[in-house]
């Protein structure tokens, strides 16, 4: 942080900007500032997923990826700027298979929910799916390094298959979709 805040309220955004990192003003309703916004309400609810009992492996690689989504936004809140590596996509796939290799294989789909914690971890791979989006919006418009979408697209991924080792791991199990379950069926309940 080049500058340190000795203030919070500034003003400056009362006609409906905000500064960019670059030093520039942007729209508080642009492509750029909603994608900044998703990526730090990801990282948010992160946080909240983190207030729970998790184990402590859980734990580190939930810090590890609120640090890379930091990055991330900063990436986005300075036009032109790439500190996004393949490194942490890799390390999102190899954390995904380690949890999928233990994992029964799915037959249905599940519905949020479970544990505390796993329903927390959907909300998050929801709003995660929500940030991606809005980065490829932003894309269709302005520069933003592509490894960006990799990494969202791998982290909601990576936050699926962590809903379901939550749950795992504190003996819950996972909601199952029956479909159709609250149709008539023709008779009387």
């Amino acid at each position: 942080m080049a500058n340190r805040l000795t203030r919070i309220y500034t003003r400056t955004g009362d006609d409906g900007t905000t500064g960019l990192g670059d030093g520039t003003r942007s729209s508080k309703d642009s492509a750029r500032i909603e994608a900044i916004g998703c990526v730090d309400e990801l990282n948010s609810c992160l946080g909240l997923l983190l207030v729970e009992h998790v184990a402590e492996s859980v734990r580190s690689q939930l810090e590890n990826i609120q640090h890379d989504l930091f990055d991330l936004g900063g990436d986005l809140s300075i036009p032109g700027r790439i500190s996004m590596s393949k490194e942490p996509i890799i390390r999102l796939e190899h954390q995904l298979d380690h949890y999928n290799a233990s994992l029964p294989a799915l037959k249905e789909f599940i519905l949020p929910g479970g544990s505390k914690a796993a329903a927390l971890c959907h909300l998050a791979r929801t709003i995660c799916r929500r940030a991606e989006r809005s980065v490829v919006k932003l894309v269709r418009t302005e520069e933003v390094a592509s490894l960006n979408i990799q990494y969202l697209n791998r982290l909601s991924d990576f936050l699926f298959v962590l809903c379901r080792a939550l749950n795992r791991q504190q003996g819950v199990e996972d909601v199952l979709w029956q479909p159709c379950k609250n149709h008539s069926t023709g008779t009387e309940q």
